[in-house]
């Protein structure tokens, strides 16, 4: 098979989480298109991402996207046999090389030790009988004999090893070959597959489309219909009025936009599922961008889980008081919220200054962080290649291959708290706002 070797660059990292959930938003808004009608574009989106199991045909409900699974499942098959032939193969040439290391280290010893047998056998005997000259030339002539007989037994044994090693390694690398080369014909059988559904799909979807007959709709399609519509009137409810509409709208648009960051997970794990299993090539990148993106994501949504009050809340006492009542609780716990919040920003922005500043950093950013040089000499030496000289760095990496920039996440963290901040303050207000309005109506009432 062949080998993926994409890193996905830094800068398509941090561009994608922006403009991809913009484009999203965007798509959302537009106008639906006629219901139960099949689309080109996501045909090819679906060919692109799954066409290697057939999921384009599947999609056109062609019975012919069964032929891509069982040419897919025998990938991973051998695959897996020509991963588990590498590990025999690892073991015996370990073993062979350990062998062949043997006999180049004993084989002199033994040699050397044979040279001098003769001399030292010569001076044991040439020593007075029962003198300490006498007991130590004994003693080397005995222990040249045993370097002799134990180092020959070594390479007795690593000569048998060889002989025994060699015809499996042989064997094993055979195996691992004729796998290898399966999984690549069937991959390549794929790809030819695909590159022929690619020319005709356009037909495909209107044949597909032609086939389709207008039916009512459903009752369920209509509850359902009904749920979604209800689910994105609730969230535009939220919304206040007056001044603390615009931080109440500002949370709103921040959580629906990272929430298309999951959108962006599905895609990066798949490619990685893909790059392990099918191509043999892990990736150093998928698990740390996107556990990066959703502690980014968790902060970013805080303001908008605040907003819709989705967040977890013990609602044994809560639920059943008035809306006055609720509103004075929520005023007087509001302060516990906001040292939590309070404290969240302050450390972050302690934290994302010290990202930039950190000693990794080369840039003139780093250097106006770190005191170096004033603020206005940094925005007069901001150049180009500021951007794009890969040697030149913002702040703190991760210490992990990818070496990805942590500043920007640290700077989301200060985003994050800012905005909780923010969808505080707007809580506070209507809920002044609720209990005056409740003791005006009680005292008109009276």
């Amino acid at each position: 098979m062949p080998s993926l070797d994409f890193t996905l660059p830094h800068w398509a990292y941090w561009l994608g989480l922006i403009f991809f959930p913009l484009a999203a938003m965007w798509l959302a808004r537009r106008p639906k298109t006629k219901s139960g009608r099949y689309s080109l574009p996501l045909g090819y989106m679906i060919l692109i991402t799954g066409g290697l199991i057939g999921l384009h045909r599947l999609y056109l409900k062609s019975l012919l996207g069964l032929i891509f699974i069982p040419i897919f499942g025998f990938i991973l098959y051998a695959n897996g046999a020509a991963n588990d032939a590498r590990s025999v193969l690892s073991d015996a040439n370990n073993t062979l090389r350990i062998a062949e290391r043997t006999i180049e280290r004993e084989e002199p010893r033994v040699e050397t030790a044979l040279a001098d047998l003769d001399k030292l056998r010569a001076d044991a005997e040439a020593a007075e009988e029962g003198s300490f000259a006498k007991r130590s030339a004994e003693r080397q002539l005995e222990r040249a004999e045993r370097r002799i007989e134990s180092g020959q037994a070594r390479i007795e044994e690593a000569r048998a090893e060889l002989e025994a090693m060699r015809p499996v390694a042989e064997e094993v690398r055979g195996q691992r070959s004729f796998w290898h080369n399966a999984a690549s014909y069937a991959f390549y059988l794929i790809l030819a597959l695909m590159a022929v559904d690619a020319i005709l799909l356009p037909s495909m979807v209107a044949r597909a489309n032609a086939g389709i007959h207008e039916e009512p709709v459903s009752e369920a399609e209509q509850a359902l219909a009904a749920i979604e519509a209800q689910e994105q009137k609730e969230d535009i409810e939220h919304v206040s009025q007056g001044w603390t509409g615009w931080i109440d709208r500002l949370s709103l648009y921040a959580g629906e936009f990272v929430s298309y960051w999951a959108v962006i997970a599905v895609f990066v794990y798949y490619y990685e599922v893909i790059a392990r299993y099918v191509f043999n090539s892990p990736t150093n990148w998928a698990h740390e961008a996107m556990y990066l993106m959703f502690g980014m994501q968790y902060l970013i949504a805080g303001s908008y889980a605040m907003l819709t009050e989705a967040h977890v809340r013990v609602d044994v006492f809560y639920a059943a008081m008035s809306s006055r009542r609720r509103a004075i609780v929520n005023l007087l716990t509001s302060v516990f919220f906001f040292i939590f919040a309070g404290t969240l920003l302050v450390t972050s922005y302690i934290f994302a200054f010290d990202a930039i500043a950190a000693p990794s950093g080369n840039s003139v950013v780093s250097d106006w962080a770190r005191g170096q040089t004033g603020f206005f000499e940094m925005l007069s030496r901001i150049t180009l290649s500021q951007w794009t000289d890969p040697n030149i760095r913002w702040g703190e990496i991760s210490f992990n291959e990818w070496e990805v920039p942590l500043w920007p996440m640290k700077w989301v963290m200060v985003v994050g708290g800012l905005l909780l901040v923010l969808q505080g303050i707007s809580k506070i207000a209507q809920d002044v706002r609720t209990v005056f309005n409740s003791a005006n109506t009680v005292k008109e009432a009276d």
